[in-house]
């Protein structure tokens, strides 16, 4: 279902509820009005009957002056009337008297007509009490008050017609049925104009963001203004195609400086591949030397394309994560770049320390860190390498970096000028940026006070680690 016929049905049910609501609620009020009406006028008619020698008769009659007698009649005596009852459709009422053994006569001696039900019984029985109940008798719909009558030791029935609140009731029904039948017009025609309404912005903001996704070249912005909550919507959306603008950007970038990178090796290696091709007519000593520079050419190329693809996969962490021991990792990489140059000197101070990560990434990180070192320390020179709460600190004694060069060290494919003479794509300190954030860390250079580069590395939260003892001797 779609958003517009949505928000028509909620409109239009609301106003549906409301008079079908309005209706029953005046319906039942009037009722009960009408009906309580009755009723009080059922307790004035039966209170004079209630007192002491209300009704006197013979048989289990009842006649004015007297208490109840005994006798197969109801009829007068010492010369005074009953009562008489004028019929169901009358002003005064019409009144029964149902003696404790649940005979009913009536009023004037005559037969009986309202019903002795069970709830008559059962308070003849009870010998007090008072309820209300209909009856509808030769047509006549009643309502009919039953009460104990204390003093002369039974029940009286008083009736009244209904036949005027009936009519009452039924011109209501009528019209309430037509405020019904009008509410469901009125809900159809509002529900159209309120789902129309209350789209209509919805529908403008949705013909702005095709027209500015339709050229994404060219990418424009939404205008934010209207209601706070399109606003706010349309705030949002320039911040996603913000965030798309840069990926875009950077994705173009990384292709550009990565093409630019590749074509001096490829082309390198084109030349020496062509030379190689005609190797015969060189002498053994030139043939190597060529043989070891392509080698050489196929491992910075190789590099290059493993660097660009590891930078390809953005900060976003990996789902390939597990505990791993980061001292170890450290010592590792130490051990690798000792094999590469034997002749640097290591001091280590490494806390036992255990993160959560992806291994190739953190390793990877860990590793380009030591051979920047590697690369700027002298011959002869000192790397000292520090890992405490987390914070791996790795620092040579070679230039530093140029005041011109910090704030950019991290950057794809930047190179300062001192390290252009030198083998690399530019992409290693990159990869390690990344990687740490990727982790939720962070990565920073820094100049020692006295000579050399600090890099500063940190892969998010961390936990130290129990160093392990060593076996006893035996």
């Amino acid at each position: 279902m779609s958003l517009r016929r949505r928000i028509a049905a909620a409109a239009g049910l609301a106003v549906v509820a409301v008079a079908i609501a309005v209706a029953v609620i005046g319906y039942f009020s009037a009722r009960s009005h009408l009906i309580g009406e009755i009723q009080q006028e059922l307790r004035a008619r039966a209170a004079p009957e209630l007192q002491p020698h209300g009704f006197q008769g013979q048989g289990g009659g009842a006649q004015p002056g007297g208490r109840p007698g005994g006798g197969a009649g109801a009829g007068p005596r010492d010369g005074i009337r009953p009562p008489p009852n004028p019929g169901f459709g009358a002003a005064p009422g019409y009144f029964q008297v149902v003696e404790a053994n649940g005979q009913a006569f009536a009023a004037d001696g005559g037969r009986p007509q309202l019903p002795v039900d069970k709830g008559v019984l059962q308070l003849v029985r009870q010998g007090s009490g008072s309820f209300y109940g209909t009856a509808k008798v030769g047509g006549v719909h009643l309502e009919v008050l039953t009460v104990w009558d204390t003093f002369d030791h039974h029940a009286i029935q008083v009736a009244l017609p209904l036949t005027a609140v009936d009519s009452v009731l039924h011109g209501l029904l009528i019209s309430y049925s037509l405020v019904v039948a009008g509410g469901v017009l009125l809900a159809i025609l509002l529900a159209a104009f309120i789902s129309s309404s209350a789209l209509a912005p919805i529908n403008r903001f949705l013909r702005r963001t095709e027209d500015v996704t339709s050229d994404l070249i060219r990418p424009q912005r939404l205008e934010e203004t209207g209601p706070s909550e399109l606003r706010r919507l349309a705030m949002t959306f320039n911040q996603t195609l913000d965030a798309l603008e840069r990926s875009i950007d950077s994705q173009r970038h990384l292709v550009a400086d990565a093409s630019h990178e590749l074509r001096t090796p490829i082309a390198a290696l084109r030349s020496n591949i062509q030379i190689f091709l005609d190797a015969g007519r060189l002498p053994p000593e030139e043939r190597v030397s060529l043989q070891e520079s392509i080698l050489a050419e196929l491992d910075e190329l190789t590099q290059i394309v493993a660097d660009v693809v590891e930078l390809a996969r953005g900060t976003q962490p990996s789902t390939d994560r597990e505990s791993i021991e980061l001292d170890s990792v450290v010592r590792d990489a130490i051990q690798r770049t000792q094999r590469r140059a034997p002749q640097l000197r290591f001091q280590l101070d490494l806390e036992p320390t255990v993160i959560e990560g992806a291994p190739d990434q953190i390793s990877r990180a860990v590793s380009n860190v030591i051979d920047n070192a590697r690369k700027w320390s002298p011959p002869d020179g000192q790397i000292e390498v520090s890992l405490r709460r987390g914070e791996l600190s790795v620092r040579d004694h070679g230039p530093g970096f140029q005041d011109r060069d910090l704030p950019h060290v991290f950057d794809r494919f930047y190179r300062a000028e001192g390290a252009r003479r030198m083998p690399g794509s530019g992409l290693g300190l990159a990869i390690v940026k990344q990687a740490a954030e990727a982790h939720g860390g962070y990565a920073t250079v820094a100049n020692a006070s006295d000579g050399g580069a600090i890099v500063t590395l940190s892969f998010g939260s961390a936990r130290m680690r129990e160093p392990e003892r060593a076996a006893p001797i035996l």
